[in-house]
């Protein structure tokens, strides 16, 4: 597999105080990934690898096919977002990781995902 700087990866978490449940060590957070095609031909994400670890250093990790169920086509100059989540033991934590892709010749390569804080709101000064 190449590395390849032309797909670009944002992520945006948030907690969701609605679902969590502190006392019983339940932490629900959602992240919105934005994955940008900067190159000159189309790509497609063909799967995923999460690292997600909690504040007491506890690795869990997550791999399959695509994302969100699909396996999305991303054209030059396009985007795609989804948004999914992760549950965890601790109100701080971080997620990272990588996607397989393979571009319109065929060629696969891994993007990485940079690390993200999961954080309940009150604990973010």
């Amino acid at each position: 597999m190449i590395n390849s700087p032309r797909v670009c990866v944002h992520v945006q978490s948030v907690y969701i105080e609605s679902q969590s449940t502190p006392d019983e060590e339940r932490f629900v957070f959602a992240y919105t990934v934005t994955i940008r095609n900067l190159g000159r031909m189309p790509v497609q994400l063909l799967g995923r690898y999460w690292l997600i670890t909690n504040g007491n250093g506890r690795e869990i990790e997550v791999q399959g096919e695509g994302v969100v169920g699909e396996q999305p086509h991303i054209d030059p100059g396009e985007e795609y977002q989804y948004t999914s989540g992760a549950v965890i033991e601790t109100p701080l934590g971080t997620m990272q990781g990588h996607y397989e892709m393979v571009d319109a010749d065929g060629n696969a390569f891994r993007i990485a995902i940079p690390v993200f804080r999961l954080a309940v709101t009150t604990l973010i000064h």
